[in-house]
């Protein structure tokens, strides 16, 4: 998979980028996504995860992060015919801000919360969500069970 990572903070350690992208790759296969997918990982404050919340979402507050699929259909979108593209997933935005107060808050490491916010979000781009009670247990147990079996726990 190729992960393309962006951080405005200037602040996420190589080293947790490297877990990141292990993680990422891990979770793919376990998803049985192409080798050939794309996602991008990007790292924000809370002032800039905040204005795309209140954008996209309708919410003016600083979230954790937020996804931005690709391969969601689109009603009335003309279907690309020809050669196979390789397939974007889209865009993960984590805020750093956030995950070091989460860290603190749920009494865990940074790294953890930024490897659970990078999962989490994965997972709405596969198309995974939250907005009942059994496809938010849904998500959480496969989350759960993605850090679990790479080896991250609480």
């Amino acid at each position: 998979m190729f992960i393309d990572f962006h951080d405005q903070t200037r602040s996420v350690p190589t080293e947790h980028i490297d877990l990141l992208q292990r993680l990422l790759i891990f979770a793919a296969e376990k998803e049985g996504i192409s080798k050939e997918a794309e996602v991008s990982i990007n790292f924000v404050d809370n002032d800039e995860i905040q204005e795309l919340n209140r954008n996209y979402r309708q919410k003016d507050e600083p979230t954790d992060v937020i996804s931005f699929a690709l391969q969601e259909p689109v009603e009335g979108e003309i279907e690309i015919i020809g050669e196979e593209l390789p397939l974007a997933l889209g865009d993960i935005v984590i805020s750093v801000d956030k995950a070091v107060e989460q860290a603190a808050d749920y009494n865990h490491s940074y790294e953890r919360e930024l490897s659970f916010l990078t999962i989490h979000g994965f997972l709405h781009l596969l198309g995974y969500d939250h907005i009942n009670k059994e496809d938010e247990e849904e998500m959480l147990k496969r989350q759960e069970t993605i850090l679990g079996e790479f080896g991250i726990e609480r």
